[in-house]
């Protein structure tokens, strides 16, 4: 009965949440094996993988496919990259440092949306925007970044708003780093480099493998960067499968294509966790 008893206490939450999972994911099981398009509600006609094969043939599908792993593989460079160095910048002790650390972490905290209005108008706006009088100032003709140079446009807007994650998972980190070894490195002879490369970034091995598996998780559903600043275009240079899907569901009303999208993007987010598990677990063990 003592056994027996925390089960049953676990019952309704366990069922609860399995239903949460279990119900969206058949209701699109069920709505990629129909013809259902919104525009013709009471047709819902079986028809397989024909759902399936259409997003796969659809000539948006591999540029998709490519700018999603192109702007993944980016912004966890750049975070990972700037948010060690960042973090190896504010560790060390100097006056304000309590400051700069708010200021360093305030940018996760803004919304996606507004997120991509700060940088479509405030930024990257080729008139006004802060980088066209960069560009005045040095007497260059000012770059219109969404329009040429979009995906690149999207990499960094999102990568703005990530790197304050990195970096405060490595200052975190840092400051359980042994001091009493590094200072022992020091004594013996080693340099900065190798004191970098053998002992901090040899620490810093498990927050980056979380950082990377965290990130690569959400990275996959960016949407209201893409949505609000180019709208997937020009073309389709910065369309991702998120908003590949988007354009399926809302602008073509097509549930089903859309349905059989988003199984695609479960299957390969799961296959992305379970390949970054097995890194994330060698290196704990």
């Amino acid at each position: 009965m003592n056994r027996l008893m925390p089960r049953a206490l676990m019952t309704p939450a366990v069922l609860a949440l399995l239903l949460w999972m279990v119900v969206p994911l058949a209701m699109t099981l069920y709505f990629s094996s129909v013809n259902y398009n919104l525009m013709q509600p009471g047709e819902r006609n079986f028809i397989g993988l024909e759902n399936f094969h259409y997003f796969v043939t659809d000539p948006d599908f591999w540029p998709a496919v490519w700018n999603t792993l192109v702007l993944i593989g980016s912004v966890i460079a750049i975070t990972v990259v700037l948010g060690i160095g960042l973090a190896l910048l504010v560790n060390e002790p100097f006056p304000g440092r309590g400051i700069v650390r708010v200021l360093l972490i305030s940018p996760f905290f803004v919304m996606p949306a507004v997120n991509a209005l700060l940088w479509k108008h405030m930024m990257m706006n080729p008139i006004y925007g802060v980088l066209a009088n960069v560009w005045k100032f040095f007497g260059l003709t000012p770059v219109d970044w969404l329009t040429e140079v979009p995906l690149f446009s999207v990499i960094v807007m999102v990568a703005w708003q990530w790197l304050p994650f990195a970096c405060l998972i490595f200052i975190t980190s840092l400051q359980s780093l042994d001091r009493e070894q590094m200072e022992a490195a020091r004594m013996d002879g080693a340099n900065a480099f190798q004191r970098f490369f053998y002992l901090t970034l040899r620490h810093l091995g498990r927050p980056m493998a979380v950082v990377i598996m965290i990130e690569m998780i959400f990275l996959l559903s960016v949407f209201a960067e893409i949505a609000i600043t180019t709208n997937g275009g020009p073309g389709n240079e910065s369309t991702n499968l998120t908003y590949m899907i988007f354009k399926q569901s809302l602008m073509n009303f097509d549930v089903g294509v859309a349905s059989a999208g988003a199984l695609f993007a479960v299957i390969l987010a799961n296959i992305v966790a379970a390949f970054l598990i097995r890194i994330i677990g060698k290196n704990l063990d």
